[in-house]
């Protein structure tokens, strides 16, 4: 079985690109086919098959961005090649350019496809739940390794690090984000924002994080799916503090006890048979680590997480709203941020 079960589509009419002046611009002979994948809902990520040589993939901001500084083809580039020789779950990269010289008007990469299984909502192979658990542990052994890349040592990636206060950066910058991109039935979040300011910790460290973190984004070997040969969209990672990287990837850890809107909610398989709750990754992830943490102070991350998805989720309902996009499947997403501001208010209330 290979990523085909990732279930690439014909473009879509509004995401089209002269796939002429790119095969031009790429220089490695014509591209047969262009496919475009459904998944995720940021960058525009397209299949390119080509007459000889590896199938690419070529990945691309949508039109109509809304959060200034996303969509960062650039970056997600350099990130990936500087990453390539400490960190070997990366995709070989191809070609950039910046819109000023794109064949399409957009900034893009281009890189060559890691072939394996993607997870998705629900598997779609074989897993039995002995693989699941070991699927599981090997995630977090996944982030634990990427957190544990030695930043300042490797070119490209030094340059990420801000300096101390990544955490009170995050609170002040995703906060302003969520005002910036406010729709008519965006909610009062003052509580949760003012809780987060409230309590938020200093930094525990200084790490290579992915920043979205998830099964959907990780491609699993054919042969053997409780190994991740490849992590996928770089679009978000940084260089922060790891806890913080632990809080957004739980944000989306959906388990079989959640509450019904929750499991409608789920993007990757972790209800199956065998996968782990959230607090079982969390104990891993200490252990591994060897940090410890109270549940008081797992809460600040645990609900920084969520509210970090939900402004990710309310940034994306914009583009719904205002029309800059006509892609009913982003039609969830405010429904999504009101549950997501319930679901934060719920956890801090019971900390009361």
């Amino acid at each position: 079985m290979s990523e085909e079960r990732e279930e690439s589509r014909p473009v879509r009419e509004e995401d089209a690109f002269d796939v002429a002046a790119v095969e031009a611009w790429l220089g490695r002979g014509p591209i047969t086919e262009v496919r475009q994948f459904p998944g995720g809902a940021s960058n525009l990520t397209y299949l390119l098959r080509m007459a000889e040589g590896p199938e690419l993939i070529l990945r691309r901001p949508p039109a109509g961005t809304k959060a200034r500084g996303a969509h960062d083809m650039g970056r997600e580039y350099r990130i990936q090649a500087a990453l390539a020789p400490v960190f070997p779950q990366v995709a070989t990269m191809v070609a950039h350019t910046d819109a000023d010289a794109s064949p399409i008007g957009s900034e893009l990469y281009v890189m060559e496809r890691l072939h394996g299984l993607i997870p998705r909502r629900d598997f779609g192979f074989p897993v039995t739940p002995a693989q699941a658990d070991a699927l599981c542990s090997a995630a977090v052994d996944t982030l634990v390794a990427l957190h544990a890349v030695d930043v300042a040592a490797v070119p490209g990636l030094a340059a990420l690090h801000k300096g101390d206060g990544y955490v009170a950066r995050q609170i002040s910058g995703w906060t302003t984000r969520l005002a910036n991109a406010r729709t008519d039935d965006t909610g009062d979040w003052s509580d949760i924002t003012d809780w987060l300011a409230a309590h938020q910790p200093g930094d525990v460290g200084v790490a290579m994080i992915h920043n979205d973190f998830r099964f959907d984004n990780m491609v699993l070997d054919p042969d053997d799916p409780t190994r991740i040969v490849g992590v996928l969209d770089w679009e978000l990672a940084t260089v922060g503090d790891p806890l913080m990287d632990l809080g957004c990837t739980l944000a989306y850890w959906v388990e079989a006890g959640d509450d019904e809107f929750f499991l409608a909610f789920r993007r990757q398989p972790t209800t199956e048979p065998g996968m782990w709750t959230r607090q079982q990754v969390v104990d891993a992830y200490l252990e591994r680590t060897g940090r410890s943490l109270t549940d008081a102070q797992w809460r600040f991350y645990e609900v920084y997480g969520l509210f970090r998805l939900a402004v990710i989720a309310q940034q994306i309902w914009y583009r719904y709203a205002t029309k800059q996009t006509t892609n009913e499947a982003y039609a969830v997403f405010g429904p999504a941020v009101a549950y997501l501001e319930q679901r934060c208010r719920a956890i801090l209330a019971g900390a009361s």
